[in-house]
């Protein structure tokens, strides 16, 4: 999703904004937060529990074959809805985001970013398929904002996601980002650079 160049982009970016403050600045990509594997068997359940009143009040067939035209909806309907292309838009907009807010939060845990110094750290994260990001930040700093802060980060990650362009849009909100931990966490005496600037993909 993202070039070697476009990773060096954003790792600069991130070297950039550090160095006006003593926060740390985490950022992940993800193609998409879930596979939702049984959302396409969910919908083809529902598809084929429907098959059997039609054909039992309007066809002569037996129950055997219903039984097997049934089954063959089933699995046609599965299969149909299981392409990739399709199964995301068969995903309701609240499970996708949910999800995504799930992974976001793992990914936070997962590369340590509630353990620098002065609980600085801010993750901000991207799911594509689900067309979602998020301002991930921790106590110490949020402690300081409102959630409101954040939006103006976010909503530059999602214009450079939705024009294709992600690598633009995570320098744009690692810049807003590093503006609000500026204000609130300038730099140190020695300014530890505690986490890793790059930008993670999964």
């Amino acid at each position: 999703m993202i070039s070697q160049a476009d990773r060096e982009r954003i790792a600069d970016a991130i070297c950039a904004a550090e160095a006006k403050t003593s926060g740390e600045i985490f950022c992940v990509i993800a193609r998409h937060a879930s596979d939702y594997r049984l959302v396409p068997l969910a919908w083809a359940a529902a598809v084929a529990l429907a098959v059997p009143a039609p054909l039992i009040y309007l066809t002569p067939w037996p129950a055997s074959v219903i039984y097997f035209v049934q089954l063959i909806v089933f699995i046609a309907a599965a299969l149909g809805l299981s392409l990739p292309g399709i199964r995301f838009q068969i995903v309701p907009r609240r499970t996708q985001h949910e999800r995504a807010h799930v992974q976001a939060m793992q990914q936070f845990f997962a590369h340590g970013l509630h353990r620098t110094e002065d609980r600085t750290g801010v993750l901000i994260f991207a799911a594509v398929a689900e067309r979602y990001a998020e301002i991930v930040a921790d106590a110490g700093i949020n402690s300081k904002v409102t959630p409101q802060v954040w939006e103006a980060a976010i909503d530059a990650l999602i214009a450079g996601v939705k024009q294709g362009r992600p690598a633009d849009g995570f320098v744009a909100a690692i810049g807003r980002c590093g503006a609000v931990l500026a204000e609130h966490f300038p730099p140190g005496a020695l300014n530890r650079d505690e986490l890793p600037n790059k930008l993670v993909e999964i």
